[in-house]
């Protein structure tokens, strides 16, 4: 019975003409029941199984009450009213559109907010050329969502439907979306499409565009690249994580709230200025005057900032900001914009079922790292691949950073889909060439705003004796191992220090080293070389970068036996020491693997989550710095 509805869902979910940040909701009635979307869940990726049960003749109880006069009391209560109407077997939050769902006769509801319907519901005029344009509709004026509406909205479906001897099928509401309702599939689809082409005619007609923002914009990169580390800590309060920052070409912001989703995923307003160059103060006053920080920070004609709570929070904050801009022009053809007022805005701002809405859809992730953005170089397999897992459940945000392209864009791909979007991406970087961490470090960035904490793991490992070992084996080694290292820390801590000279936690550097830093290897002088002086180098890096607030320290595992660094059957470490007679008497790969467990104390190599561990702890202690933490199995211990 959900097919219909379910593809009808994922349909306008998956068309951001119709659907941004998961907004929008779907329903489908029987008799005695209805099947509705529950809040948190997105309309692009329900399925038939997600969206829950309700007893109608429960939901006429919203209607029936009588209210408290506190506006807060009074959504509580109809919260609780609304739980109590989910059928058993159900679980979920009935979205707070129900009730209109239930009010609209019709099997299919569909409630959307598009960006060219809502050009007319936030004109001046709308609601004078909506009668003309769709006299077949009704009209709602702007009041406060949720019970209010819910009972505006009934009554003026009865008074409509007493004028006029039928129930309407659209529903127009000010500053708000539109319903609209049929008894199938197909006629939603038509009036949908009805809709959109009337709309289009009269836009036309106006001379006003009606498509999208585009990334047309001036934007000035450098400018940028300068500017969001700064944000990531100005717009963060005092104890919490910096924010993610997206950037992007600059555009006009709306001059004010316009629809419930545009308040609560972009604020109602930006920050608006000519310069940054009293950034700190005047994010600082509108703070003062708003009581909460900027989502959204235009500089103009450089540079359009949007702020999150972690990466996907931002991207969703720019296409809202993007979306309001857009509504703000369309409504110009309707008799200019028709902001809303601050009573109407208020009541969105403090509306616990808005707040719930968005951390259902874009919260982070919960974990002693949720929100810190992490740079896990050679990220795209082995140890480094396990990293980045493990940082990920613990909450963070993770830049998959490796010279193989192809493999970090896979890895990041299989790690969103396991963490959710935006969670994960791919930097394309050769650390051992200083334009590529240079580019690196800049597309990351413009990405996010920076880093909080990055594990330099990229690695590579020639074996053989000296006294035959070729120049060109130990020059990669060393170029990648140690140059590599310093390249990394060069122009990434620089970004950190940016951002820690307006406050914030403390950073992060770990070093991914190895017990072969710690004590010599036989016929391994180039990786041991490299992971000695590397560990010189993580203690030089500490004492000048303390300063910054920037913490470095390594960590040395044990042999990761099932990486390929160890396990590749063409260029692995067990083929490479068989090759090389560095373990005495073995004739096959069994025998050089057996040997080196047997070194190991707790009789097993170094896992991934083991050493996920160590970096955790580097991350979340906050007095040490310049050390060198053995993760060996008790084979390498510290004197």
């Amino acid at each position: 019975m959900l097919k219909e509805l379910t593809e009808l869902s994922n349909m306008y979910g998956n068309d951001p003409e119709f659907v941004l940040a998961g907004g929008g909701n779907t329903s489908r009635k029987t008799d005695d029941a209805l099947f509705v979307k529950p809040s948190g869940i997105p309309l692009a990726t329900i399925a038939s199984g997600d969206f829950i049960k309700l007893d109608r003749s429960k939901i006429d109880d919203v209607f029936s009450f009588t209210p408290p006069e506190d506006a807060t009391s009074r959504e509580e209560a109809v919260k609780r009213l609304m739980a109590a109407t989910v059928a058993p077997g159900f679980s979920g939050r009935p979205s707070v559109e129900t009730p209109l769902h239930h009010a609209m006769s019709f099997k299919f509801v569909v409630h959307l907010h598009p960006a060219k319907v809502n050009g007319m519901t936030c004109g001046r005029e709308g609601g004078t050329v909506c009668a003309e344009l769709f006299p077949d509709a009704l009209w709602v004026s702007c009041c406060d969502p949720g019970y209010t509406l819910a009972v505006n909205v009934r009554n003026e479906i009865a008074r409509f439907a007493a004028e006029r001897g039928t129930e309407p099928s659209v529903i127009f509401l000010q500053n708000h979306g539109v319903f609209v309702g049929a008894d199938s599939r197909r006629e939603i689809i038509d009036i949908y499409s009805n809709m959109m082409s009337v709309l289009d005619e009269y836009y036309s007609a106006k001379g006003a565009p009606s498509t999208a923002i585009d990334a047309g914009g001036n934007f000035e990169e450098e400018f940028a690249f300068e500017t969001a580390p700064l944000l990531r800590s100005l717009l963060a309060a005092e104890g919490e994580n910096r924010r993610a920052i997206v950037s992007a070409p600059f555009f006009e912001a709306a001059e004010g709230a316009l629809t419930p989703d545009h308040i609560v995923y972009a604020g109602s307003f930006a920050l608006r200025l000519d310069s940054a160059a009293n950034l700190a103060d005047d994010i600082a006053k509108f703070a003062e005057s708003r009581g909460y920080f900027p989502k959204v920070v235009a500089i103009s004609g450089k540079a359009f900032f949007c702020a999150g709570e972690t990466l996907k929070n931002a991207e969703t904050t720019l296409a809202l900001a993007k979306d309001a801009a857009r509504v703000a022009k369309l409504a110009e053809s309707f008799g200019g914009v028709n902001y809303l007022d601050d009573t109407r805005r208020s009541f969105i701002e403090n509306w616990e079922v808005e707040s719930y809405r968005k951390k259902a859809r874009t919260g982070s992730a919960n974990g002693e790292l949720s929100g810190k953005i992490a740079v896990v170089t050679g990220g795209a397999q082995g140890f480094g691949l396990g990293i980045s897992e493990g940082l990920l459940e613990r909450g963070a945000i993770v830049a998959i950073a490796d010279m193989n392209e192809e493999g970090a864009e896979k890895a990041a791909a299989e790690l969103r889909a396991k963490f959710g979007d935006s969670r994960a991406f791919a930097l394309t970087v050769d650390i051992s060439n200083e334009e590529s961490v240079e580019a690196m470090t800049r597309k990351l960035v413009l990405k996010c705003g920076g880093l909080d904490i990055l594990v330099a793991n990229a690695g590579v490992l020639r074996a053989g004796s000296v006294k035959t070992f070729e120049r060109k084996h130990w020059d990669f080694v060393t170029n990648i191992n140690y140059t590599g290292y310093f390249l990394c820390v060069k122009h990434l801590s620089k970004v950190m220090a940016a951002q820690n000279t307006v406050g914030g936690a403390w950073t992060d550097i770990v070093q991914i080293n190895s017990k072969s830093g710690l004590v010599g290897s036989n016929r391994n002088a180039a990786y041991a070389g490299s992971k000695f002086g590397t560990i010189g180098m993580t203690q030089s890096f500490a004492l000048e970068l303390i300063n910054d607030k920037i913490k470095v320290n390594s960590v040395c595992p044990g042999n990761f036996f099932d990486g390929p660094l160890w396990s590749d059957p063409d260029n692995g470490l067990f083929v490479q020491y068989l090759k090389s007679g560095k373990v005495p008497g073995a004739k096959r790969i069994e025998d050089v693997k057996r040997f080196y467990e047997s070194k190991v104390p707790m009789g097993r190599g170094c896992l991934p989550s083991d050493v996920v561990k160590a970096i955790v702890y580097c991350v979340t202690q906050e007095y040490e710095t310049g050390q060198a933490i053995p993760v060996a199995g008790g084979q390498v211990m510290l004197n």
